[in-house]
Parts: structure tokens; sequence; C-alpha cells
């Protein structure tokens, strides 16, 4: 059961408007983080620092990105979870080569459309907090699998948890952020299951400063860490979670579970687009997981826009006022574009084809940024390629050059809410992704893998790492992706760029509203920019204080690689979230 230190200050009773001055408008300023040896970047300074301590043991960056998983896990369980899925990118510093790894999870083998039907599922999707929204966790798999393909070799799995096994049992102070969205989630969570207690302190979101312990959680970690995967997926975790689901009506199986720990982690082949900004002749590549991740959004925007500067449509973006009412048109639409083919064409391709290389064609590139028009919006609709047939984000790097980009998540928030009898996380919600449209690329199957929306990325300039970084928040990931790159390839620091103001389609997570025409800007935009842009045909909305959050919670290590000199990380952590970048001594 949870238990806590309470606060003497009583944050519930001050003001809400007080609680937005005091927490959403970045007062303080912070200078990019600098290390010659590694470094640990997340949306919690807990979580950073037990990276660092597995740093500090000898492990490299995948077993320094495992252990912040988990310490995410214990001090940010509103954004993620052992009950959730990952995806990692990783540079290997000796190969000079880039690795993926799918960390998602399937449908149950049970579940159908028509079986959703019948069941009562109406509507596009499932329903975010319906049971049948969740699928089988990959996360716990692609941390056992990401530690033992990728890891030193010089730590266990259960050094590597220990972090967050000693959060969990001993507890850990609640920071700011965390606290206001777990308290508004603290209702659905004790509907959610009989269990919802074990995550709530006397029946409530802990206030900030509040010290909260998880001795279930540390359980589950426990198991983890002495069995394997065979700790999660068999035996007692996965009767309770199998329990739970079934009481409910769900289609979830002891079976279903058990294949995927068999399986494992899908190694898988990364994508990338090479953008040749700034008359660049080599340029810069940026690297994602293929779908079913939506990192192919991020690329198709990134090639519709060198198209336009390769055409003449528009001027080099460098030149460009940064966020000014001309660079941000040609952002938005080009997310516009992309969004419009990966909403569609994004599945699982193991369940059917996903044209990712016609995408990327510089042909269809080109014949896309033909819709652009530098003074309106444009209406859009998808393409037809020629066709062969809440999250956390969090970078590592080490003194070897190694660089894990890594996200876990629930999906939105703490995912379903629902909790397994004694073990202390809730439960994913990653299959309201799918769509219920018989015919859909993306149409819910037995086995299959929804169009997910969490997102890691890396790049390089030829073989060499110049970033590893990521943007979380639903939809609003590969919209981060483009908008912080684009700032650090005109000069911007790797604080500075997360700092900066940002643009939105659509509200940012999937629960709270659909991709479309919508643009919301950050406060700190120019309001004669906003003027700019409405006249231009967008709806657009300002937003302030704790809705900023909507723009997305990034992490950024660069390399700095100085001629004929040692070279040294420079690393940033965003002002939207409680985290921080840290440095290994």
């Amino acid at each position: 059961m949870a238990a806590a230190t309470r606060n003497p200050i009583d944050w519930s009773k001050i003001h809400p408007a007080e609680l937005e001055q005091r927490f959403a408008p970045f007062a303080s300023r912070r200078s990019q983080v600098m290390s010659t040896r590694g470094v640990c970047a997340s949306a919690q300074p807990l979580a950073s620092a037990a990276g660092v301590e597995i740093l500090n043991k000898g492990g490299n960056a995948a077993d320094a990105a495992v252990a912040m998983a988990a310490a995410l896990n214990v001090t940010e369980p509103c954004s993620t979870g052992i009950g959730g899925d990952a995806f990692c990118l990783y540079y290997d510093a000796k190969t000079k080569k880039v690795r993926a790894f799918n960390g998602s999870g399937r449908s149950p083998k049970g579940m159908t459309l028509e079986k959703l039907r019948k069941a009562g599922v109406e509507g596009p999707s499932i329903p975010f907090l319906s049971i049948h929204a969740v699928t089988v966790p990959g996360a716990p798999a692609c941390w056992v699998d990401t530690v033992e393909k990728l890891g030193s070799g010089k730590v266990t799995m259960a050094e590597i948890l220990a972090p967050g096994i000693r959060l969990a049992e001993g507890g850990y102070p609640v920071h700011e952020i965390v606290s206001h969205a777990w308290t508004r989630s603290a209702n659905v969570i004790s509907e959610a299951s009989d269990h919802g207690h074990h995550m709530l302190l006397d029946g409530k979101g802990p206030q900030p400063g509040e010290v909260m312990e998880m001795p279930y959680l540390g359980k589950t970690f426990r198991e983890l860490a002495t069995k394997g995967k065979d700790g999660f997926y068999k035996g007692r975790i996965a009767e309770a979670i199998v329990e739970l689901v079934q009481s409910k009506g769900g289609f979830l199986t002891l079976e279903d579970l058990a294949e995927h720990a068999e399986q494992g982690t899908e190694e898988v082949e990364p994508i990338s687009y090479t953008y040749n900004h700034g008359g660049d002749k080599e340029g810069v590549t940026l690297h994602e997981c293929p779908p079913n991740g939506q990192g192919l959004t991020a690329l198709i925007a990134l090639g519709i826009i060198d198209a336009l500067q390769d055409s003449g449509a528009v001027p080099d973006l460098n030149t460009l006022e940064h966020n000014g009412a001309e660079y941000l048109h040609v952002i938005i639409e080009a997310l516009r574009l992309a969004f419009a083919d990966t909403m569609y064409y994004v599945a699982d391709p193991q369940h059917g084809n996903v044209p990712v290389k016609e995408l990327l064609s510089k042909e269809y590139l080109a014949k896309r940024a033909k819709l652009f028009d530098p003074k309106k919006s444009s209406k859009i609709e998808k393409g037809y390629p020629v066709n062969s047939s809440d999250t956390v984000y969090f970078s590592v790097t080490d003194e070897d050059g190694n660089a894990c980009s890594f996200i876990n998540s629930n999906y939105a928030g703490f995912g379903t809410c629902a909790v397994p009898r004694d073990c202390g996380f809730t439960l994913q919600n990653r299959g309201a992704g799918f769509v219920l449209q018989e015919g859909h690329p993306n149409c819910v199957a037995p086995g299959k893998r929804p169009y997910h929306t969490i997102i890691p990325a890396l790049v390089t300039k030829g073989d060499e790492l110049v970033m590893s970084y990521g943007v979380m928040g639903g939809y609003m990931q590969p919209q981060g992706h483009v908008q912080v790159l684009l700032s650090i390839l005109r000069g911007y620091s790797a604080q500075s760029a997360l700092d900066a103001p940002r643009m939105c389609l659509g509200a940012g997570m999937p629960d709270e509203g659909a991709i479309d025409s919508s643009v919301f800007l950050e406060e700190g935009i120019s309001p004669s920019v906003v003027e700019t842009l409405r006249s231009m045909g967008h709806t657009v909305d300002l937003v302030t204080g704790h809705a900023r959050g909507q723009f997305g919670r990034g992490q950024v290590i660069q390399r700095i690689q100085r001629k004929g000199g040692k070279s040294a990380w420079a690393a940033g952590s965003d002002p939207r979230a409680d985290g921080a970048a840290i440095p290994q001594v």
C-alpha cells in the first residue's frame, strides 16, 4: 500500500492561478549541461541520477537508459510504466551504426472488430479508458532485451533496476508537474480497478514535495530483475493482469503474454531522411524507428521542407525569422501534408505493406510540396504513393561515444488507469490507437500492433553522431522532432532549442482531439505572428500556463566536436517538465 510523508504546506488550498504562476512561466533560465564523459537527460532529476549511477558502475548508455526507464516509472507514473510500451534507437560508437528496437505489444489473439462491436464498442476507435484498449505490455521485454543485446555486460539487471527499486520501496518526493497530472487522474485511478489505491496517497494524487512509496511496484521490479521476462509475462504478474482484464470483459490471455516473452523485442531497420539544410551537400540524417511508429511523419515533413527549398518555393529557412509567420507557415503546412499520409498509411507492417520507401522518395516529396501555397493554408488530403504492395522520452550518452535514445509510455496519461492486483502499475491503453474501420490499414485485428505515437530520434552526419534527442507527447512528437532539429541547425544550443516556443497541430495528445487544421502556438510567439497566420487561413490559438505541456517535453544531447581537440557532450532538458540533464563526473 502506498505511504507518504505529508508536506506541511497544503497545496490543495493554493489558488490554481497562483500555481500557474509558480510552475508554468519558465521564469528561470538554464545553461546547457556539458561533459566529456556521459550525460543522462530525462523529465525527472531522480531518473537522470539513476542513469548516472549505472554509468558510474561501468554500464554503457543502454544499461543506463533501462535504469532511467524504471526510475521514471516510479517518479512519473502519469506518463510511463512497465505496463506500457517502449522503443529504442542506439548509436554504436564502434561500428558507427544505428540500431532500432520495437518494444510495442500486440492486441490479444482473441480480439476482432466483430467481437468489439458485440461487446458494445462503437465509434471510430476504442475508448481510452476501456479495458479493450489494453494491449500486451512491451516495455518489460524491451528493458531486458535492450540490456542483453546492447548493454555493456558489466552490470546485471538487478543492479540496473536497483535505483528504481530503491525509489519505489524507500519513497521519493513528487515533483510539481507530475503532481498536477497525478491529481487530475486520481478519481479515475480509484474507480478503474480494485487496486487503484496502491497508486494513490490517501485516495488522492500526491502533492508537490510529498514522499510517495510504491512497494508493490518495487516487488514487480524485483521479479523482473531475478526472473527476466518470465518474471513478468508468466506467473504472478501475468495472472494478475489477465485476471483484471478478463474480469472487465477483455480478451487478453496468459498465452498472449507468454508469446510476447518468447518472441522478444523486435530489432528493426531504422528509417531515415537526409536533410540538406542551407545548401549543405552532405546534410544531416534524421533516424527514426519504422512503422508501426509515427517517426515517418517527421521524415516526410523534413523531406517536403527540403523540396520546397530546392525548388525555390520558399527561401532557406535559416534566412527566415525564427518562429516568424513565414517560417511557421512552412513548418505547419509540411506537417499537415505529412500527417495526412501517415495517419492513414502507418500501421503494423506485419499485417500489410506500409509504403515507407515510396512516401520518402524524392519524386513523391516533390509532388506533395507542389500543394504548398506560400500565401495561405491549403486544403490537404492523403496522397497516393506508388505502392509496391503522456509518454517519457530520455536520452543517454556515455564516455565511449555510444548514445541511447529511448522512449516509454502508457499512451494517454496513466493509460487505462487499471491497476493489476499487487503489481503497482497501470495498464496502457495503446489499443486506442487502432482504427475501427474495416479495410483501413490500421484496423484492429488479432495479434496486431496499433499505430504508435512514441518515437525516439538520432541525428548523424555521415556516420558520425550529431545528436540523440526526442520530444514526447502524443501527436506532438514528430512536430517537436522537426522544430527542435531546425532550431539546432540554425545555431541554437541544446538547451535553447528546447526553451524556444513551439507550435502544435491539434491539441497534442490523442485523447484531447484529433490532428486537424487547428494550430496552437505557445506563449512567447509574437501576437503579430498569430494575427498574420490567421489572415492566411489558419485557425490559431495562443496557449499559456500548464496547457503548454501540449507542446511536448524534450531532451537533447548533442556531440560537440572541436577540430583537433577532445569532443564533449552538450545537453538540455525541457522546461515544460520537471527534469534535468545530469553529467557523469
